[in-house]
């Protein structure tokens, strides 16, 4: 029987970063699908069902950043893993939402691909 893998929303408005951090969750084995804003993210979320993680940028314009994002998501959609990345902004665990991994900017490719992979590898029996 073949799956789906699972789905990951990755939210980045510089264009560049964006494609990145698509080619990393599909290198992951995952499926990649794009926002560039926060407003965009929630719409994609009020849509769709499947996503299983959010891989978001906290600096982004708008009236909500990614750490808003991510408090959002947490609330409304808790079975939603969520990793936070940032070149200028350091959080602390007490910034972030329950459950939620923080990465400063520039990551570990390799570290990054197989974080995604454990936070959404189908649980086996």
């Amino acid at each position: 029987m073949n799956q789906q893998p699972p789905v990951v929303l990755v939210v980045e408005d510089d264009w560049l970063l964006r494609l990145l951090a698509v080619e990393i969750v599909e290198d992951a084995g995952l499926v990649a699908v794009e926002a560039a804003n926060a407003d965009e993210a929630i719409a994609i979320l009020e849509r769709r069902v499947d996503i299983a993680l959010i891989f978001t940028d906290v600096d982004m314009p708008g009236i909500m950043d990614g750490l808003k994002l991510a408090h959002a998501v947490r609330r409304r959609w808790p079975p939603i893993k969520i990793i936070i990345v940032s070149g200028k902004t350091r959080l602390s665990d007490a910034e972030l939402p329950s459950d939620t991994r923080f990465f400063s900017k520039p990551y570990s490719v390799p570290g990054m691909i197989s974080e995604l992979r454990s936070l959404v590898a189908p649980s086996s029996i």
